[in-house]
This record gives structure tokens, C-alpha cells and sequence, in this order.
């Protein structure tokens, strides 16, 4: 097996959309977790001081589950609803997760 893919995504939302946009992304979390078995770690951490970021920590068993992920139905969906949401966001991955 290979080291797990770790991911932090940054998302800068739009003004007075915080709310609507964890609640679609909660969702989400809630759906990869239980359709998807290399989805190993899914949380999200809202910043209360930062009215305008959320951001998000997966764990994937390995290149081939995150690959499953970023294909998946589930994510084309939710990226569509929350597309107008979001000013902008950053990806950073790591695969030095687990060995």
C-alpha cells in the first residue's frame, strides 16, 4: 500500500455566504465518508474570527482512492453547487501520510 494523500483546501468565500456554503459542503463530507472507502479523514474547520475562510482536512488511503475522489459524481456536484459561493481557493496535498 501506498503512503496516504493528504489534502488542506483553503476556500476564501463571498461575503455573508459562510453559512450557506458549510452547510453544502457538510453535506459533502457526510456523503464521501460513507460512499467512499479510501475517504479515510474528512473534517472541516471553520474559523470563527475568519468570516471569509473554511477550511478542509482529507486523508485518502492512497493515490488511487484520491483519484476515485476527485472523479467522483459527488465532488462535480457539490463543486457546481457551491461555484458561486466562493471567491477563490487553494489546494495543497501531501502524500507523506500514512506509511
Amino acid at each position: 500500500m501506498g503512503s496516504a494523500i493528504c489534502l488542506v483546501v483553503q476556500f476564501e468565500i463571498k461575503a455573508g455566504c459562510k453559512k450557506r456554503f458549510i452547510d453544502i459542503i457538510e453535506a459533502h463530507a457526510k456523503s464521501t465518508l460513507a460512499s467512499e472507502p479510501g475517504c479515510l479523514r474528512f473534517e472541516i474547520c471553520d474559523l470563527c474570527a475568519a468570516e471569509d475562510r473554511v477550511f478542509l482536512f482529507e486523508m485518502y488511503r492512497d493515490a488511487k482512492a484520491f483519484e476515485a475522489h476527485k472523479s467522483s459524481a459527488i465532488l462535480a456536484d457539490t463543486r457546481k453547487r457551491y461555484a458561486d459561493l466562493i471567491e477563490g481557493r487553494a489546494i495543497h496535498i501531501s502524500d507523506r501520510g500514512r506509511d
